[in-house]
C-alpha cells in the first residue's frame, strides 16, 4: 500500500506539472530533504521514537500565480517509530504523506529580487507502517490527513532557487484497533525542510 501511495503521489506531481503548461503561471518542481520533530501518536510506540527527529525525503510540484497557487506534496519519513533502542522492538517503520494544498504567497512583483514568503494548507492521505520483531502487532494504516504551514522562497537565478518550509501534519482517523493504538488512531508531527526550487 505504501508503494501505491508513492505511485499516486508521483502521478499527481506529473499531472500537475503537465496540466499547468496550458495555464498562465509559474511552475516549479521542488525535491526536498528535511526532518520531523514534535511527533505525537496514539499508535503503540514501543521505542518511544515518534517525538524524535527523523529524516524526510520527498518532492512537490507547484503552480503559482501572482498570489495564489496550488501544490501537490509527497514525502516519506524514514524509521519514524525506531530509535536507538538496544532491544530493536521495531524492525522497520515509516510515514508517507500525500497532500494537495492551496498556496498563498506574497505578490511576485514585490518580491522578485528577494525572499518570497508563503502560507500553505490542504488535505490528503497519511500512510503509517510499523513492523515489529517476530511480526507482532503490525501496523499498515492509511488515513485522511491535513497539513498547514509556511515558508520562504528565493531564486538565485531565473530558474534555480532555494525554499525553506515548516509544516504540521495530522491524521484524522477515528477508528480504533485493539492492541495497535490507545484510543482513536492518530499521528501528528512537524516537518522542517529545505528544497531546491526549479522553474520550468
Amino acid at each position: 500500500m505504501t508503494g501505491s501511495l508513492l505511485w499516486y503521489g508521483l502521478l499527481s506531481l506529473a499531472v500537475l506539472s503537465v496540466s499547468s503548461t496550458a495555464i498562465a503561471g509559474e511552475r516549479q518542481i521542488r525535491p526536498l530533504i528535511g526532518v520531523t520533530f514534535e511527533g505525537a501518536t496514539t499508535f503503540v510506540d514501543s521505542e518511544n521514537a515518534a517525538g524524535k527527529p527523523h529524516a524526510v525525503i520527498g518532492a512537490n510540484a507547484v503552480w503559482l500565480r501572482e498570489i495564489f497557487g496550488v501544490e501537490v506534496d509527497l514525502a516519506h519519513a524514514l524509521g519514524f517509530f525506531q530509535a536507538d533502542d538496544p532491544a530493536h522492538l521495531v524492525v522497520s517503520s515509516g510515514v508517507t504523506t500525500l497532500t494537495g494544498n492551496i498556496v498563498v504567497a506574497a505578490p511576485a512583483r514585490k518580491t522578485e529580487y528577494g525572499l518570497r514568503p508563503y502560507f500553505v494548507g490542504g488535505a490528503g492521505l497519511m500512510r503509517v507502517r510499523i513492523d515489529h520483531t517476530f511480526g507482532v502487532l503490525p501496523v499498515a494504516k492509511t488515513s485522511p490527513a491535513i497539513d498547514v504551514g509556511g515558508g520562504v522562497l528565493g531564486f538565485i537565478t531565473n530558474r534555480i532557487g532555494v525554499c525553506w518550509d515548516v509544516r504540521r501534519f495530522a491524521s484524522l482517523s477515528r477508528t480504533t484497533e485493539q492492541g495497535l493504538s490507545i484510543g482513536a488512531e492518530r499521528l501528528s508531527f512537524w516537518r522542517a525542510s529545505m528544497s531546491l526550487a526549479i522553474r520550468y
